[in-house]
């Protein structure tokens, strides 16, 4: 499913009359689609109040259609019309022959018609501005937006849906006027906007729900920019073959932990595991192992030299080194801390010994380099961040898998730009790294180093909490040794670890949800992925 910027659902709109689908159609298209999903959100329309706001452009041409079909099916519908030119408007004498009640916004100047038909409303429909030029909420249109939030506040039952996009909203870049009118229900016409997934227009968004109006698929080839989707994880997901044995899902390694941070080893391995890894090995501080051991029972070790207890010394490189070979892929990170003496480890380790020192990072790059895939994360990146131009050193291919902190760390962008910026500012990092890089939040951000970019569909509170990304990076590493491609098992690692967040929700609700939870609801997840075409 792509995700479109204004500028490219206009052209898709141009293209799609010249083969076939003229605006009238879409219109009918989107129209009816509104009005399936007003019903389904309402459970039944029969008898139910429905208000509409009607705007001047093709959104409010949209609700006309809408008005229509929630009409016939037994609603009681009241039109209420802003700046909307009526004359020749086939759409709103459809709705007239049909004896629809209306009110022109010009003729209620102190809103008292608005405020009797609100006041028996079960439901609200937004359909005054979509995707063209954001303007400023003023006068009477800034008047029924602020009502309207004002009787949801002391009315919840009240359930309000956008068309498109809530009004007031920017479908770029996510800004919204003060008045933008927060929706329950937002069901998007053709492909989703960015906007729909920055905030602060994110938050005003409620469930949202895309709806195909007839855009022939083919139109949208070019469009880089993907949201994460059901049916693209379904179609990536490794086979399971029943002759399988541990080395054909893969063999990863894990190199985790240290005295502060030991839960994190034990959730990236978990992580790995419930995703269907073959075999997990953990390298971890040798005076950790007994620790570790007692839970992690199914993982096998790799103890390492270490400079105090739970810290790995710089002597542990060569031993990972040695084992590597036996691995499809290396997770890096998770956990490590930062202690002096585990940040020339994890040097020796990357650049083999050649930039040990700020004299010797900047220089030749030298030496031999490691061919294995990565995942590195956490305290992995945080130690790359302090080794000038890490990027131009650092072997082989990568999985890249920031916070906006760690991003900010990297880059050295203040948070605060990074957030505004999310999809440009990992992009960029993409191909100036060369690598693929996860920017984990809501609405999660992947991009490759070729430009291609997907955005999880998530924002779940309850994933904010310590762990939840250890245990990502473990689904991601888990995938990439089962053969997806980079690019690939970042993708279905960030979706099926936001489902597994979204199961735990529904479960405990998103206060109290901690990164253990999330272990067993992986395998529930990619059961309800494959069942659902087996079935």
């Amino acid at each position: 499913m792509k995700i479109v910027t204004v500028e490219q659902m206009l052209e898709l709109e141009r293209r799609s009359a010249d083969v076939g689908s003229p605006p009238d159609v879409l219109m009918e298209n989107a129209g009816l689609a509104v009005a399936n999903r007003a019903r389904e959100f309402l459970g039944d329309v029969i008898g139910r109040s429905i208000l509409i706001l009607v705007g001047p452009g093709n959104n409010g041409g949209d609700g006309l259609v809408a008005a229509r079909h929630l009409h016939d099916w037994g609603g009681r519908v009241h039109l209420f019309l802003i700046q909307r030119n009526t004359q020749n408007d086939k759409n709103f004498s459809l709705d007239m022959e049909r004896g629809i009640g209306w009110t022109d916004a010009a003729g209620d100047a102190d809103l008292s018609i608005f405020d009797k038909a609100l006041s028996s409303a079960d439901m609200v429909i937004d359909a005054l501005f979509g995707t063209g030029k954001i303007r400023p909420l003023e006068g009477t249109v800034r008047q029924m937006l602020e009502r309207v939030s004002a009787t949801k506040e002391s009315r919840p039952g009240l359930k309000i849906l956008a068309i498109d996009l809530p009004s007031g909203m920017d479908a770029d870049t996510g800004a919204t006027d003060p008045a933008c009118l927060a929706a329950d229900l937002t069901v998007t016409l053709g492909y989703p906007k960015v906007g729909l997934f920055k905030f602060p227009g994110a938050a005003t968004v409620g469930q949202l729900d895309i709806a195909d109006i007839g855009i022939p698929a083919d139109l949208a080839e070019g469009i880089a920019t993907e949201m994460i989707t059901a049916e693209s994880v379904r179609a990536l997901l490794p086979s399971r073959p029943l002759h399988a044995n541990k080395g054909t899902f893969g063999r990863l390694l894990v190199v985790a932990g240290s005295i502060n941070y030991i839960g994190a080893a034990y959730l990236a391995c978990e992580g790995a595991m419930r995703v269907g890894t073959g075999l997990v090995t953990l390298a971890t501080a040798k005076s950790l192992h007994p620790i570790l051991s007692g839970r992690l029972i199914e993982v096998t070790y790799i103890p390492l030299p270490e400079s105090e207890p739970g810290v790995i010394k710089r002597e542990a490189a060569p031993v990972i080194r040695e084992q590597l070979p036996d691995y499809d892929a290396m997770l890096l990170g998770c956990g490590l801390g930062q202690d002096p003496e585990t940040a020339r480890f994890l040097r020796e380790l990357l650049f083999d010994g050649q930039h040990s020192s700020r004299q010797s990072a900047v220089g030749s790059p030298g030496g031999r380099r490691l061919s294995t895939d990565m995942v590195i994360d956490a305290d992995g990146l945080n130690i790359l961040a302090q080794i000038p131009q890490w990027w131009e050193m650092l072997p082989g291919k990568a999985v890249l898998t920031p916070h906006p902190g760690e991003m900010s760390r990297l880059t050295g962008d203040p948070v605060a730009e990074i957030q505004k910026e999310r999809v440009e500012t990992t992009l960029k990092a993409a191909a100036e790294w060369k690598q693929t890089v996860v920017l984990k939040g809501a609405f999660t951000v992947v991009a490759s180093s070729e430009g291609q970019v997907r955005i999880s569909g998530a924002a779940n509170p309850g994933l904010a909490s310590a762990g939840t990304g250890d245990v990502l990076s473990g689904v991601i590493a888990g995938l990439m040794v089962q053969g997806l491609s980079h690019f690939d098992a970042a993708s279905c690692g960030v979706y099926l670890h936001a489902m597994a967040g979204e199961l735990v929700r529904e479960e405990l609700g998103d206060t109290g949800m901690v990164a253990g939870d999330l272990l067993l609801k992986l395998p529930l997840v990619i059961r309800t992925l494959t069942h659902s075409v087996s079935d």
